[in-house]
């Protein structure tokens, strides 16, 4: 297969939407803690589930107003949805991929040099998702 897809990832906040860009990375992750249940008469009867846990880093480059829009957020504490959508092209798995209220909990900026841009990583979590992918049914956590 060649790779033809470009992504794009926004977010959300009321009725506004901005596009995060230009973004260096963005890596949701999903812990879904789950462990098997034993007895002493018979092992793995059932499963244990924990509370799902989604997480999210983005590195965005301290261009335009983005990551001071970010920063914003971070500092009034403010939830917030994020997206992440092919900009171009069909090749990616999913037609879309949603977190919803997301509250970033840190924050932590490049240092300034005399070349390159300086960049800021923003960590958080969300409280709910919303995965669609291109067949099959949608998810929905938690």
């Amino acid at each position: 297969m060649e790779w033809k897809t470009r992504l794009a990832v926004q977010y959300t906040k009321g009725t506004e939407t901005v596009l995060i860009s230009p973004i260096d990375s963005f890596s949701p992750s999903f812990s879904l803690n789950v462990e098997a249940l034993h007895s002493c008469e018979v092992t793995h009867m059932g499963v244990i589930h924990a509370p799902v846990s989604m997480n999210f880093t983005m590195t965005v480059k301290a261009i335009g107003d983005v990551a001071g829009r970010l920063t914003k957020l971070a500092l009034d504490g403010e939830l917030f949805d994020i997206a992440l959508l092919e900009h171009t092209g069909d090749d990616w798995a999913f037609s879309s991929f949603v977190l919803q209220d997301c509250m970033i909990t840190s924050a932590t900026p490049t240092t300034a040099t005399i070349s390159g841009a300086p960049a800021a990583t923003f960590s958080g979590f969300s409280l709910a998702a919303t995965v669609d992918p291109k067949t099959g049914d949608q998810s929905v956590l938690p």
